[in-house]
Order: structure tokens, then C-alpha cells, then sequence
């Protein structure tokens, strides 16, 4: 009876030994330190058969149960934490030493981005040091698409031809044709899912002008057609205008970060609400404070209706182009939330962002989690001397490791005394940034998504719509409108015109008589964007038109923050 009611009561025990996940202090006292029970465990091998008896290790358990008690003490750990990143101490490396300050950037300790200047060259740099560099009075400005405008340059006002085919290999292909007598050349434009070719020939090289096969192989070997379809359409040209201007807007949003001193993570930088004199005037030197109110320009993504997005923001006009700054202090902030979301669905959503420091903590390249941020221009205020009062701003750069290079290039040291000069560097810098970006893998990989499917709706629809002029009656009559547009002016970013090219291709489809699969109810119905509202969300995707990695590619923004 003894030995029953010792077994019943080790059943017990074991039944009570169960841990939480959820918080610390859920040891088991029963299975850990010298609180474990060796003479249980030898009256269990006494009362065992002597098949069934195994030799008692008590060190290697206590190593089992260590090894089993560090393991839930890492789960226990919050998940908020984790997404943190560890910020290293600097103070112990000499390379991180300025004339006794720190620097404006470090990178991660695991590595994946670049810093401009490097740590090395920081070494022997005063912020009193006198010499400077060659410094130009204005900066150039990237191109996003060179050879975007040449079809709206040398084709639209010219009598021209332009022809559509869709190759085993290449996919699908829109040929325009000009010929320009004035000068007898024979100007040709190529335009394939991965790029556009250009080529001008001299019409002397030719006893008979090439057939449009011909001049396709001239300007792409891999082409293998063998017969292209002429477009009567009398509007293409407008069409074919607007797809090889997809990539080009003059319009861009940035997003601007405030850095106190010792603020080293992502939640303390965003839950910033007052602004120093000296943050105010370097907002000043990046444009004007505006009014989101019934705001008609450039509104960057926020709103200018309800109030919903803050009632100001900084906004300016730069060498024909129209900018939006996200100014994390002038977006609403949220009592109760660490991560700021509503901040964050704005700023994590820019590609590029300028930080300001205010104090001497460095800014880590990665402190922000987002999809989209792949470069940060991070900006600090110094005195140039402590015997004088004049004002400089120290300047630097970190961008990802597949974002190439870009201009203008920092002057030796970066330090500006001249605001207009400073406003001129940030201003192009931000946008040859953005620019750069783009050419990094995931944005890349996107862009060649956006035009393939940009592609396949101007075939389509060049096609339905040439088919109607020549009377066929196996095309039904489309509406009297002009099709779906390809993408509207001033869109302000490849994402919302990948957004629009799935919804276009749909539209284009259904135009064709095509049929589609819709996820969800079947009363849902493909939604149109009015002129005009090229900021609008325009809601999730179709994921039948995707694969796995689109679809995680193309999550909507505040998914991605």
C-alpha cells in the first residue's frame, strides 16, 4: 500500500511538472539544482525489472535540465525585443573617434550596408579642420530612365509606324518605326519586358527598307518571330507614350527623422513630439511648412481632408520637381504604442529618409525595420569653432549593400557652412538616392514585374483596339472612353504603378472577354482609380496574378512596416 501511494504521488508530481511560456519564474523545483530526488529515482530502479534497468546519471540530467531552462528562458524573451537590434558599444574601437566625438553613423555589426565617409577616412577629420574640397554651386540630378521621353521626342509629332508581337521566347513585343527624311534615318525602338532598345540607322545602308522582323533582329538577336501585326489604332501613340514614361515622376516623398541624444532604437526616435529651434531651422532649409488642409499639390501619400495624417508638413519645389517630407514629429503620435505605427506607416514606406541628430549619439543603419528604407542621409549641427558662433551641418551616408553609389560626392570633410549650398547637396542627394535604389535587388526585381505586366496590357489592348478599327466582328465594341490608363501623372513611386498595372492587366482581360479568378465573395467587382489620385491606396492585390515571392514583394505598405 506504501509503495502505491509513493507512485501515485511521483505521478503527481510529474503531472505538475509543466512550464509557461509567457513570463519568467515558472522553474520547476522539482527538477532542478540539489532539489532533485535521488532516492525516488533509486527506489524506481529497485522496483523495476532487471530488464528494464537503466544506470541513474544525476550529472547528465542536471546538464539536460540546464540546457532545457536556458532554451525557455530564450523563449520567454518578448518578441519586440527580438525585432530590436543590439547596439554595439562604440567607445572601445579608436576608429569611431572625431576630435572626441562620435561619428554620425555606424554600421551593423552583422554587415550589409556602406557608409559614406567610411569609418577609416574619419580618422585624421576635424569638424574645425579649414580645408575643404572643390565645392560646386549646384549638383546634377540622376535620370531614372534616359531613353524614356526618346519615342515622345522623335516619334510622336512624325509620321511613324508601330507594330506588336509575342515571342516563344522574348514575350511580348511593341515595335515603333519613324523615319525622318530631313536627316535619312532610319529610327527604331525595341521594347521588350526587361528594357527598351533604341537605334538610329542610316537609310543609305539599305537598298530597301528592312520589314519590321528585320529591324527587330537588328536590334535584338534573340528575337524569333517571323511576322509582326501593324496597329491602326489612331490614339497608340498616347498609349505608347505613357508606358515608356511609367518610371518617370517628378514627384517624391522622403521621409525625416528626429535624433535625440541617447536615443540608440527605433521607438525611441519615433515617439519624438517636441522639435528643438534647431530642428525647425533645418526644416526651414528643406522647404516650407504647409498646411495639409485642402492642400492641391503633391501630397505625398497624406492626407489633406480629414485631418488624419497631421494638420502640417514641409513641402518644396526643386528644379521642377515636387517634394513631400514625412516629418515623423508631425505625424500623429499614439499614447500606448512603442512601435508609433502610425508614424511608421508613412516613414517605413519611403525608400529614403534624412535623420537629424541632435547630440552626439551615432544613428545604426539598420535601427528601423522596414521593407522599403534602403538609404538614410543623416545630418548633425556643430560649431565650426569654440571662439567663434558660425553654424555648420556635418553630413553622411549609409544606404544597403546592393545600393550602388550615387552623387553628389560628400566633400572632404562633409561639413557645409552655406544653407542654400546644404539645401542644394540634401535635396539632390535625396533624390539621386531614391534613383539608386531602385537598382537594388528587391526594387528591381519589382520594377521587372511592373513592366512585364505594363507590357502585356498595352499589347492587349493596342491589339483589341487595332481589331475594332479594321471592323472585325469577333471583337465585341469596347466604350466610348479611351481604355484604363496605364498609369496617371505624378503616380510617385513604382509601387502604386505595380498596384495599377495588375488592376489594369484585370480590366484589360475582362475587356478581351477573358475570365478571372476573384478571391473572396463573388459580388466583389475590380475597382477603377479616378484621374488625378494617384496617392490613393488602392487596396490589396489579386494574388492569382502572383507568385509567392510577388506577393510577399508587393504587400501593401502597412503590412510592410
Amino acid at each position: 500500500m506504501e509503495r502505491e501511494k509513493r507512485n501515485e504521488s511521483d505521478m503527481s508530481f510529474s503531472r505538475k511538472r509543466s512550464f509557461t511560456f509567457g513570463a519568467y519564474g515558472g522553474v520547476d523545483r522539482f527538477t532542478c539544482g540539489d532539489e532533485t530526488r535521488p532516492e525516488t529515482a533509486e527506489e524506481n530502479l529497485l522496483d523495476s525489472p532487471a530488464g528494464d534497468r537503466k544506470p541513474f546519471l544525476p550529472a547528465s540530467s542536471n546538464q539536460r535540465d540546464t540546457e532545457l531552462f536556458e532554451i525557455i528562458e530564450k523563449l520567454q524573451g518578448s518578441r519586440i525585443d527580438e525585432q530590436r537590434c543590439e547596439f554595439p558599444l562604440p567607445l572601445k574601437s579608436q576608429l569611431l573617434t572625431i576630435g572626441a566625438d562620435l561619428p554620425l553613423i555606424l554600421p551593423p555589426k552583422l554587415g550589409g550596408y556602406w557608409v559614406d565617409p567610411p569609418l577609416q577616412r574619419l580618422v585624421d577629420v576635424s569638424p574645425t579642420s579649414s580645408h575643404y574640397g572643390f565645392v560646386p554651386e549646384c549638383y546634377d540630378i540622376m535620370e531614372r530612365d534616359r531613353e524614356a521621353k526618346i519615342y515622345h521626342k522623335f516619334f510622336h509629332s512624325r509620321y511613324h509606324h508601330s507594330f506588336t508581337a509575342v515571342d516563344p521566347a522574348l514575350g511580348h513585343l511593341v515595335l515603333s518605326v519613324c523615319l525622318e527624311e530631313e536627316e535619312s534615318k532610319l529610327r527604331v525602338i525595341l521594347r521588350m519586358k526587361e528594357c527598351s532598345l533604341h537605334g538610329a540607322f542610316s537609310v543609305s545602308l539599305f537598298p530597301n527598307i528592312p520589314s519590321a522582323v528585320e529591324l527587330a533582329k537588328m536590334l535584338c538577336d534573340r528575337v524569333t518571330v517571323s511576322k509582326f501585326e501593324v496597329v491602326s489604332y489612331l490614339k497608340a501613340p498616347e498609349l505608347i507614350t505613357t508606358f515608356d514614361e511609367h518610371r518617370v515622376s517628378p514627384n517624391f516623398k522622403f521621409g525625416v527623422l528626429y535624433q535625440k541624444d541617447r536615443q540608440f532604437n527605433e521607438e525611441d526616435i519615433l515617439s519624438n513630439n517636441e522639435e528643438s529651434e534647431e530642428f525647425k531651422e533645418l526644416l526651414s532649409i528643406l522647404g516650407e511648412t504647409i498646411q495639409l488642409q485642402g492642400f492641391t499639390r503633391f501630397r505625398g501619400g497624406l492626407d489633406v481632408c480629414h485631418g488624419q495624417t497631421g494638420s502640417e508638413a514641409v513641402f518644396t519645389s526643386f528644379h521642377g520637381r515636387e517634394i513631400m517630407f514625412h516629418v515623423a514629429t508631425k505625424l500623429p503620435f499614439t499614447d500606448g504604442d512603442p512601435q508609433q505605427l502610425q508614424r511608421k506607416r508613412h516613414i517605413g514606406n519611403d525608400i529614403v529618409a534624412l535623420v537629424y541628430q541632435e547630440g552626439q549619439s551615432p544613428f545604426l543603419s539598420d535601427v528601423i525595420k522596414s521593407h522599403f528604407l534602403h538609404c538614410f542621409l543623416v545630418v548633425r549641427r556643430i560649431k565650426r569653432a569654440e571662439d567663434t558662433r558660425e553654424i555648420a551641418y556635418q553630413v553622411s551616408v549609409t544606404a544597403r549593400e546592393d545600393v550602388p553609389p550615387f552623387g553628389p560626392v560628400l566633400p572632404d570633410p562633409p561639413i557645409f557652412t552655406d544653407r542654400a549650398l546644404l539645401r542644394e547637396f540634401l535635396l539632390t542627394k535625396l533624390i539621386n538616392a531614391e534613383i539608386s535604389c531602385y537598382k537594388a535587388q528587391q526594387f528591381s526585381r519589382l520594377e521587372l514585374r511592373t513592366r512585364s505586366l505594363l507590357l502585356e496590357s498595352l499589347h492587349a489592348e493596342l491589339c483589341t483596339r487595332s481589331q475594332c478599327m479594321m471592323g472585325d466582328p469577333s471583337i465585341a465594341s469596347l466604350p466610348s472612353s479611351e481604355g484604363p490608363r496605364v498609369v496617371s501623372e505624378g503616380s510617385g513611386g513604382f509601387i502604386e504603378n505595380f498596384k495599377r498595372a495588375i488592376r489594369v492587366r484585370s480590366h484589360s482581360f475582362e475587356t478581351l472577354g477573358v475570365p478571372r479568378r476573384i478571391g473572396g465573395s463573388a459580388s466583389q467587382r475590380p475597382k477603377t482609380e479616378k484621374d488625378g489620385e494617384g496617392d490613393r491606396s488602392p487596396g490589396p492585390l489579386p494574388a492569382d496574378s502572383l507568385g509567392p515571392s510577388e506577393i510577399r514583394d508587393q504587400a501593401s505598405p502597412q503590412e510592410d512596416t
